[in-house]
């Protein structure tokens, strides 16, 4: 069993994560290759793509979401992911069990004891499979029946209880608005089916690996994988990290040189890069993580954190340096930066 330091471990993900070199691959193949994209910021998951992408155009997105091949949706660590329609109703069951803990310890969770959940859910999946809607403008309707709770706290409840897809034209590039919801069955016209959790571990592996259990528990939210990552174990290779922790990967999966160059990047809010271990080290330092908890688009030099940035209101990418660069680095930020306003000026 070898040991991969985190250079080894940086150039494994950023082979992975499509970082390296743009890829001639179609917005969908590419988000099911990433296992979702994280769009919380709603134009996010396009800079995702240009990033990883050679030629990519917003429209492509665009024309996922309004022809319903994908969708924005409420799943790892109860964020919402841009992910294919296909493994939204084979992702959604798994990240129930979570959502329903959130509801009994998060914010709400006082003002929501003696409530009957369930009831709640069923009311609101008719109200919002009736007539799509904000949860909030749900929550109001249900008040009705519940007055004594308040409207903002019943649509949470569905927020958490059903499988919500957020419509269009929210999250696209071109155009936006609130949120306005239905149900997953609903928008896509069919059943949710979990797909296998050996399934969900392999693809974590194909996009993050090599990785710990508590890795992937990271990114998916979930817990007791580890039973997972047994019975995968014949099927997988293993190594071991600087602190000794074990790492399972798929046999075929690109480990590339540590010393592999790779080239400036820069991503989104949020992207799954900086959030998909629970040791980060690989891709940003411990003592960096407050800038992705505070949302900031982030710099890649030689496959590590080293900058935010910013759009102006011109549209001009400002560079926010946390480590003092050589020039040729810094020349490599700007030439990148250029191209993301020219891409976003088109």
């Amino acid at each position: 069993m070898g040991t991969l330091g985190l250079n080894a471990l940086n150039r494994a993900l950023i082979e992975r994560q499509m970082l390296r070199e743009r890829a001639d691959r179609s917005a969908l193949a590419t988000v099911e290759h990433l296992f979702g994209i994280q769009a919380q910021e709603p134009k996010s998951p396009y800079v995702g793509l240009w990033t990883r992408l050679n030629d990519f155009r917003p429209k492509e997105l665009e024309d996922l979401l309004t022809n319903r091949e994908a969708v924005r949706i409420l799943l790892m660590r109860g964020t919402i992911h841009l992910v294919s329609a296909r493994d939204a109703l084979a992702l959604r069951p798994h990240m129930q069990l979570r959502l329903d803990r959130e509801l009994q310890s998060g914010p709400f969770a006082k003002r929501l004891q003696g409530l009957d959940l369930d009831a709640v859910a069923e009311a609101g999946r008719r109200i919002l499979e009736d007539a799509p809607q904000g949860t909030a403008d749900a929550g109001k309707q249900l008040k009705e029946v519940w007055s004594d709770r308040e409207h903002t706290v019943l649509g949470n409840a569905l927020r958490n209880k059903l499988a919500l897809v957020q419509l269009p034209p929210r999250g696209l590039w071109h155009r936006s608005g609130r949120a306005v919801c239905t149900t997953v069955e609903t928008w896509l016209g069919a059943p949710q089916q979990a797909m296998d959790r050996q399934e969900l571990v392999l693809r974590y592996l194909g996009a993050f690996g090599p990785a710990t259990v508590m890795d992937a528990q990271q990114w998916s939210g979930l817990t007791k994988l580890g039973e997972v990552f047994e019975e995968l174990r014949p099927r997988l290779v293993t190594f071991r990290n600087e602190a000794g922790k074990e790492l399972f990967d798929l046999p075929d999966a690109p480990r590339p040189d540590p010393d592999t160059d790779v080239p400036v990047r820069l991503l989104p809010e949020f992207d799954n890069v900086l959030l998909a271990h629970a040791d980060r080290r690989r891709v940003i330092a411990d003592d960096r993580l407050g800038v992705v908890v505070g949302g900031k688009p982030t710099v890649l030099v030689d496959g590590y954190v080293v900058a935010t940035w910013s759009i102006t209101k011109e549209r001009v990418v400002l560079v926010d340096y946390i480590d003092d660069l050589p020039r040729s680095r810094k020349k490599a930020v700007a030439e990148e930066c250029d191209r993301l306003q020219d891409w976003i000026r088109t």
